[in-house]
């Protein structure tokens, strides 16, 4: 009987590991400051005039510039259920208005704190922090979709790798419309809003010569279509012209006067 104790607490431990239940009893974990301090893909955009600026990258990855106005930010991603999942977050930076910049490890040791839970991650700011500071992480994306809750209103700006378009209906969208789009000197698109109050922001995008391979393969199929519609075509004409040899072809749609005299 002891033994079956044992067993089957070792398999609802498993149970609870798996489904993430551990962690939920568990409470929040701090995230490494190895993972903080990494070094961001690209410099943050700290001197930015928006309340947000996101850079996507072409390893799938963000750097996001948040202007804080609270002492605290949840940083997590909606699943298709209503619920919430914690985002990876690394290379963690603090700005103080006068410039300072920590990284996770000076952050924390200042009294801030950044931990996870299975729903969201939770940055709380050091005491000494201002409304006016700046906050940046670094986070995963998709190769081709860029998709985030607003976690801070205002104004916004999104930054596409270069190459990468979102004018093409079938592969581009932008959520809600963007109030102005340019491309720099270095090709990459930029995205803006004056304020942003929905409640995500979603940018799907492609490559350039996307729409040349999608072309192509438009084109390939009108041929095959063609060629398909002419050999059918010709099918038919042989099998009609075989049905005249043999007699079998009457035409009585035309000069149908009815029936001989006397049978109507």
């Amino acid at each position: 009987m002891n033994k079956r104790l044992v067993l089957g607490t070792a398999a609802l431990a498993v149970l609870l590991v798996t489904s993430g239940c551990l962690g939920a009893i568990m409470g929040p974990q701090d995230v490494s400051d190895t993972q903080l301090n990494e070094e961001p893909p690209v410099d943050y955009a700290f001197d930015s005039d928006r309340d947000v600026h996101i850079t996507v990258t072409e390893n799938a990855q963000f750097a996001a510039v948040y202007e804080m106005n609270g002492s605290s930010i949840e940083l997590f991603r909606r699943d298709g259920f209503g619920g919430r999942n914690s985002i990876p977050v690394s290379a963690l930076r603090y700005q103080y208005e006068n410039g300072t910049v920590l990284n996770g490890t000076q952050l924390k040791a200042r009294g801030g704190s950044v931990q996870q839970t299975r729903e969201v991650v939770t940055v709380t700011l050091p005491s000494d922090a201002n409304a006016d500071g700046k906050l940046a992480f670094t986070s995963s994306s998709s190769p081709k979709r860029f998709s985030l809750p607003t976690y801070v209103e205002g104004s916004y700006e999104v930054v596409l790798p270069p190459d990468r378009r979102v004018d093409f209906f079938l592969f581009g969208q932008v959520r809600p419309s963007a109030d102005e789009r340019f491309e720099d000197d270095q090709g990459r698109t930029h995205l803006q809003w004056e304020n942003v109050d929905t409640e995500s922001v979603l940018v799907q995008f492609y490559l350039q010569r996307d729409l040349y391979i999608f072309g192509g393969i438009a084109a390939l199929l009108v041929l095959v279509a063609g060629g398909g519609l002419a050999y059918y075509k010709r099918q038919i004409e042989a099998l009609r012209e075989r049905r005249q040899q043999m007699g079998l072809s009457v035409d009585v749609s035309d000069d149908d006067d009815g029936p001989p005299p006397g049978m109507g």
